[in-house]
């Protein structure tokens, strides 16, 4: 076992060879306390901890200002081609540790700190995850915008400053329980609020045709207030904007009730439009059609286009008149990107604004909108996809009800056309689903309305072209594309992994971090013993780690010299934990068979949020810790192998967990999981994936061999074919005896003696209704042993964005470093 790190050893895994830069670290002390005594204790003789995470954060953003003014000025000046990426999530997690290293501050942060009596990480620990995501979705987002600043793209990320984020998890006697995740409540010192770009929203109201147009009157207005928040790219002083909308009452709202002496009902209603912002919704892969998930896909769409419009007609920097108004060259200047159908609605609504508002013939916005609007699937799941009524739009948007019947008009006119007499086609291709409650298909209007559709895997494009979309493909395949999703190495190697980093670093140089393609150089050293014995100490150093982090933050102990296998994603039933945990049931019972055996110790790891409505997921959840409670506590078992579950897995947990593993789990049913983003963090990490063929992990087995990962599982062929075939679940259960034994366990209580009926549902549908995600077919292929590590590491990277600028939105990603502020210009 490898001996305990010192204090000093964790200091030093902060600095990558070469890669921290030279800072006046007498200069951060100084800020540093001018902001500790002039901002934030005032009044106070004694600073507690979290004033100190303030100085330093403010400390750090002073660094971030004058490159965020100096890189908007270089735009305006430039006048390049800009791209916005409209998501209703944006998982970012902390922000402190990541600007760091991308301004190459980190080194001399933890040396000025270090001589002021402090320690860094603790400060880290101090701040709050911004967690305004589900899960990969979110998590892509916030990727990409750090590789668009680090690519020189005039590049805005737009979504909704949510009050309250991803619920914090809480495991009380085995079950999930929700908390509210207040995380602005101690302020948040990486946005500014921008009240002069404060922009007006309507909802409800009437629409009148008049001779001067059409026109949509007494309407409810909500006002966006826009809070600013810098991206810096990597090293190149480029600093890029996420703007998130809050909603706001204006002050007028609902006041004319003062006039009866309702004064106070008045003002407490202003919450009604201020709840718009105030909460993410929760479910990831599936849909929840509520009105207020509708109207905060509106709010974000609505805000963010008038600023786009208004930012397209702005001049040169400092100016305030407008020059450009004919929008037929918006295509040239704007490239929007819908990050899935959440955001759909910017095609309606930018129909509206050039017809209704800029007086612009219909056929002439309509190519203006196909122009400049993109869009991203990334789920072919049918619970998923969203449906809105047609009701709910009549009530809360009936202008651009209007819209949509009129693009489906025009859009089945074609069709007909195409196919004359084929209404069938027609009724699988129209943009209102004819079934007793009308409604709006938001992928298809996204299809309609976009010049690029994109799936995020190979596998999952195919897929979409295959099946689900193929009507659309077959009558407009020049739009449909792949863009296999990527990661960023600045947050996912040389922040969260820092002493993998340099140990590549020694070997291939520096130049990886930004080209990743260079990971290639190390195939000349995967027979080198000495790199070998770097990766595999930097490893164990890792694994120490989180086996402290998880003792002192969840009183488990566990082995750091087992083998750690973790299963980190959401919890759904086609992401097949339910699979793993039949897997860990049968690894018990080979123990507890031949007990004297020589085992590889496992500490088997699952971790994830279940959708608070999704009751299978919350059993899943029951069941993992039910398995741990008896595994965990058998004497004959002893450390030979452990089931854990993480508790409230977020970004800043994943970054503690993923250099640590030794197993990445993808074990998803194939064709289910778009891409997967995980599986690519862990393998940048050195982890080996036991994976079926799903998502990215089929790209991934290219890059780097399929002999170099654990496939195993039916391919989405064997899928298909058992579907047609007719699957049984019963059958497999009867002809395997350990599968037998594990769901006999389940069943029977023995992982559960005080409720010995507790899972009863979830083998039911394991045995019954299991058609969709195979548990059982599938598990006779499980591999059960791995005894060595992967050391060719490779994943997807930057690539993925300069894919996006070059072939969706006519742009070209730059490696150009642009004049700091205190440079000459």
């Amino acid at each position: 076992m490898a001996k305990p790190l010192t204090d000093q050893d964790k200091r030093k895994q902060i600095s990558v060879r070469g890669l921290a830069g030279v800072e006046n670290v007498a200069d951060l002390k100084t800020n540093f306390n001018r902001h500790l005594h002039f901002t934030l204790v005032k009044d106070r003789n004694v600073a507690t901890k979290r004033d100190y995470y303030f100085a330093l954060a403010n400390t750090v953003r002073d660094h971030l200002v004058g490159r965020w003014i100096r890189t908007q000025q270089h735009y305006y000046e430039k006048d390049p081609k800009r791209v916005y990426y409209l998501s209703l999530e944006f998982y970012m997690g902390r922000t402190l540790q990541n600007t760091m290293v991308n301004l190459a501050l980190e080194n001399a942060c933890d040396e000025a700190t270090y001589q002021l009596g402090l320690d860094m990480e603790e400060l880290q620990d101090i701040e709050e995850d911004a967690g305004l995501g589900n899960g990969g979705l979110g998590r892509l987002a916030a990727c990409f915008l750090d590789s668009m600043a680090s690519l020189g793209l005039a590049a805005y990320g737009y979504g909704i400053r949510y009050e309250f984020g991803i619920f914090n998890q809480k495991i009380v006697n085995g079950w999930q329980v929700e908390e509210a995740d207040d995380w602005l409540r101690y302020g948040n010192p990486w946005e500014k609020a921008r009240p002069e770009y404060m922009r007006p929203v309507h909802f409800y109201g009437r629409v009148e045709h008049t001779a001067d147009g059409v026109k949509w009157l007494d309407t409810q207005v909500v006002l966006a207030l826009p809070y600013d928040t810098p991206v810096p790219g990597y090293r190149n002083n480029i600093v890029n904007t996420m703007r998130l909308w809050s909603a706001k009452a204006p002050c007028d709202f609902n006041l004319k009730d003062f006039n009866v002496g309702g004064y106070i009902q008045a003002v407490l209603d202003r919450n009604l439009a201020e709840n718009i912002s105030r909460v993410l919704y929760p479910n990831d892969n599936f849909f929840e059609g509520k009105e207020l998930r509708l109207k905060q896909e509106y709010f974000v769409v609505a805000a963010t286009l008038q600023d786009i419009i208004r930012r397209f007609k702005a001049s040169k920097f400092g100016s305030t008149e407008f020059v450009r108004n004919d929008l037929s060259t918006l295509p040239d200047k704007v490239a929007i990107q819908l990050n899935d159908t959440h955001p759909a609605l910017a095609i309606p609504e930018l129909m509206r604004i050039l017809v209704d508002i800029e007086k612009v013939s219909w056929e002439k916005a309509w190519d203006i909108v196909v122009r400049t609007c993109a869009y991203t699937n990334h789920t072919v799941l049918p619970e998923a996809l969203e449906r809105w009524p047609v009701d709910l739009f009549q009530n809360l948007l009936p202008r651009h009800l209007e819209i949509i019947y009129e693009i489906n008009r025009r859009h089945l006119e074609r069709i007909s056309k195409l196919y004359p007499g084929d209404n069938d086609r027609l009724r699988r291709m129209s943009l209102i689903e004819e079934v007793d409650n009308r409604k709006i298909n938001m992928a298809h209007m996204c299809i309609v309305g976009s010049h690029a559709v994109n799936g995020v895997a190979r596998i999952h494009s195919e897929i979409i072209k295959d099946t689900v979309f193929k009507d659309f493909y077959e009558v407009d395949p020049q739009k449909f594309q792949n863009k296999t999703n990527g990661i960023t190495p600045r947050r996912w190697l040389v922040m969260c992994n820092p002493g993998l980093a340099e140990v590549i670093a020694e070997r291939i140089g520096e130049d990886y971090i930004r080209d990743l393609d260079q990971l290639k150089k190390l195939l000349d050293f995967v027979d080198d013993d000495a790199f070998i014995r770097d990766v595999a100490k930097v490893k164990q150093e890792n694994k120490m780690k989180f086996a402290a982090h998880m003792e002192e933050q969840y009183k488990v102990k566990i082995n750091p010299s087992s083998m750690f296998d973790i299963h980190v994603k959401r919890i759904h039933e086609y992401k097949r934990q339910l699979l793993n945990c039949l897997h860990v049931i049968t690894l018990y019972n080979r123990i507890k068979k031949e007990p004297s055996k020589l085992w590889t110790p496992r500490t088997v790891m699952i971790g994830g949020k279940a959708a608070p409505g999704y009751h299978t997921a919350k059993m899943i959840i029951k069941l993992i810790t039910s398995i741990g409670d008896i595994i965990n506590n058998d004497p004959v078992v002893g450390d030979r192998l452990k089931l854990i579950f993480l508790e409230n897995y977020r970004v800043t947990l994943a970054e503690k967990a993923i250099p640590a593993a030794d197993l990445s789990e993808q074990i998803s049913t194939a064709g289910t999981e778009a891409s997967g983003t995980g599986n690519m963090k862990f393998m940048l990490n050195g982890a080996l994936t036991i994976g079926t063929m799903d998502g990215a992990n089929v790209e991934m087995a290219e890059e780097a061999g399929e002999e170099n990962l654990f496939i195993f599982g039916m391919r989405v062929s064997d899928v298909e074919a058992l579907d047609k075939k007719g699957y049984d679940a019963l059958s497999y259960y009867n002809h395997i005896p350990e599968l037998k034994q594990a769901v006999d366990q389940i069943s029977g209580g023995f992982f559960s003696p005080s409720q010995p009926n507790l899972f009863k549902d979830l083998v039911n549908m394991l045995m019954h209704h299991d058609s969709t995600w195979w548990h059982t077919a599938v598990y006779q292929y499980q591999h059960i042993a791995l005894y060595s590590i992967l050391l060719y590491i490779v994943t997807a990277h930057d690539r993925t964005i300069s894919q996006y600028a070059r072939e969706i939105w006519g742009m070209e990603p730059s490696l150009e470093k642009i004049a700091a502020p205190d440079d000459p210009r």
